[in-house]
């Protein structure tokens, strides 16, 4: 029995929550650099095809955002729309449409405040060179 479409849609905007804190942190983050540093050097490296794509998969968030989110279908065994592979299919893509728009999102939050603490240190520097002139 499928549930109530406002039901699934909750869902959706859930469980594309830790889709995307996982697969953000995986390509982006400090803790995981070494390990996706070394999946860069093999995606660009490699000679076999397959190989290098395997090895780029986890150092693209939207790539990633695919397995991971395949992985949370597996266990929460959320459908969409349809039961059956039809569900699934449907809520799959979903589910990676809506990580990757947080993923989006989160990214241009962290741009803008890396450019306010540009702006507010130019600020400072400008002002101290000021108040030192005689």
């Amino acid at each position: 029995m499928l549930m109530p479409l406002s039901r699934q849609l909750a869902y959706l905007f859930l469980l594309a929550i830790p889709i995307a804190c996982t697969s953000w942190t995986i390509t982006h983050e400090e803790l995981f650099r070494e390990p996706r540093d070394w999946c860069k050097g093999k995606s660009e490296n490699c000679r076999p095809i397959l190989i290098r794509k395997f090895f780029y998969l986890f150092t693209c968030e939207y790539c990633f955002s695919h397995y991971i989110a395949a992985f949370f279908l597996l266990i929460t065994q959320f459908q969409m729309l349809y039961t059956g592979w039809r569900g699934y299919l449907i809520a799959w893509f979903a589910l990676v449409w809506v990580a990757n728009i947080y993923m989006s999102l989160f990214n241009r939050i962290r741009l803008d405040i890396k450019h306010e603490n540009v702006a507010i240190a130019t600020d400072q520097i400008i002002k101290e060179k000021v108040d030192s002139q005689p």
